[in-house]
């Protein structure tokens, strides 16, 4: 009988998508062992009332026996189940039962459930079911905070960390935080957010290059290139969120009295400094002289890109522009900051420097498709200027369309909105019956001024 248990525990566990390790002292116990068996079978045929009992035997009697009666796919189906299909009293003890399993697993797998990944997962849960546990959004930042404080690595969430700030918000809105606390908090966010999309595009920037080179990837691959892809995804939609939730909260308005009011107590303190001129670039108060003042002051202490970048938007001198190439080593943050010297020019009308500056940007990180959209963008606002004739000008829409399916096939977070701008650049370009009362179909197109491309008219 032994035998047998062994051999089904063991197709069990082979069952399982990630290999699982026995931990109960004394060895296996055979009516674990037949729980165990009980509740994956009735899990996998979606009877998830009938693994309850077995499920409940097991977590009980021997609560190290196997990571499956914390993971996801098992123990947590099993409880969110019951929690779907309660009320009342009975609803909260199951949704309480569910955070207690987090702080299980946490303590018997510490290695697959962090504690700031259980942390997280409670916050996320509290918050869902605050009505019913009763619970404030205090009690929410709470667990956030302890996750943020002290795992930070492991709060990764997208949705978790929207909701930390948020909350963050309220409390200043309600007058329980200063300002600058909440600047700060806002800070230490989004630079987490910047973390974990550079950390996701580095590996996703690996699969597309191997792809370019003519290699297929493996499932697995494939599997991870998708799961960074969709983290993207999140944090970008997650990041703008966080932008639009502090509004005018960081106006500069604001900014420029609490940091001229600041300024002398942390003069000294280049991460203060780092994060104000950041801010206020981004909120459109680079022209305030306060704006200079900070970037002087940064660059004297701790010069780096950021602050030679920001030299250069104010004086334009190309010394600066040269020190910002040159300090920054980071392909991924080199690529921004190509982004940002690129988006520059082009907000000065200066399309043949963007366009270079955002060809660097895509060798670096060829996953962010935005550049393509951006020089598509260049080329539909030239085209009465670069091209000689009615139907010339309107050709370089089709340029204009070519950039932006770029974008879609590059970075699939812009899929749809590249698709858009290329039908709208399409509509623009000549219609067949142009191409067939110019007699264009199949010849080829020079397009002069900054553009210096050439296009091929599709036949008619």
């Amino acid at each position: 009988m032994k035998t047998k248990v062994t051999l089904l525990l063991l197709a069990l566990c082979a069952s399982f998508t990630m290999s699982y390790g026995q931990e109960e002292e004394g060895g296996q116990n055979e009516d674990c062992a037949n729980n165990l068996s009980i509740f994956d079978t009735n899990v996998k045929s979606k009877k998830l009332d009938d693994a309850y009992g077995p499920w409940m035997e097991v977590r009980e009697k021997c609560p190290k026996f196997h990571e499956a009666i914390y993971s996801r796919s098992r123990g947590q189906a099993i409880l969110k189940n019951k929690i779907t299909k309660s009320n009342g009293t009975e609803k909260v003890t199951f949704i309480k039962d569910h955070l207690k399993l987090y702080e299980q697993y946490n303590q018997y797998y510490p290695s697959k459930e962090s504690k700031g990944k259980m942390l997280v997962d409670k916050g996320l849960m509290t918050y869902k079911y605050k009505k019913d546990l009763g619970a404030t959004n205090d009690d929410v930042y709470k667990l956030f905070d302890d996750a943020f404080q002290n795992d930070r690595k492991n709060f990764t969430d997208a949705q978790a960390l929207y909701i930390y700030f948020s909350i963050e918000v309220d409390l200043f809105d309600a007058g329980k935080r200063e300002a600058q606390q909440l600047f700060d908090k806002y800070d230490d966010v989004k630079e987490k957010i910047e973390l974990e999309i550079e950390n996701h595009t580095g590996k996703l920037n690996k699969y597309v290059a191997k792809e370019e080179a003519g290699t297929t990837l493996s499932k697995r691959e494939a599997s991870l290139k998708r799961f960074s892809e969709q983290n993207l995804v999140a944090y970008d939609k997650v990041s703008g969120s966080i932008d639009t939730k502090i509004g005018n909260r960081a106006t500069c308005e604001v900014l420029i009295p609490l940091y001229q009011k600041d300024f002398d107590t942390n003069k000294n303190d280049a991460q203060w400094l780092q994060r104000a001129m950041n801010r206020m670039f981004n909120k459109g108060c680079k022209e305030d002289p306060l704006f200079v003042k900070l970037v002087e002051q940064k660059n004297t202490i701790e010069p780096t890109a950021n602050t030679t970048f920001y030299l250069y938007t104010i004086t334009g001198e190309q010394k600066y522009l040269d020190q910002t190439i040159a300090l920054e080593k980071d392909p991924l943050k080199k690529a921004k900051l190509y982004k940002n010297l690129a988006n520059e020019f082009k907000s000065k009308g200066s399309y043949g420097k963007a366009r270079q500056y955002y060809r660097e940007a895509l060798k670096l990180n060829p996953s962010d498709g935005s550049p393509y959209l951006r020089i598509a963008s260049m080329y539909a606002n030239s085209a009465k200027n670069c091209g000689d004739s009615p139907f010339n000008q309107r050709a370089v829409f089709w340029l204009a369309a070519s950039e932006a399916r770029k974008a879609g096939r590059a970075d699939t977070r812009l899929k749809k909105v590249a698709a858009q701008n290329a039908e709208s650049y399409s509509a623009k370009a000549p219609s067949k019956s142009d191409i067939f009362s110019a007699d264009m179909g199949g010849k080829t197109i020079k397009v002069g001024c900054w553009i210096g491309s050439s296009v091929t008219v599709p036949k008619s």
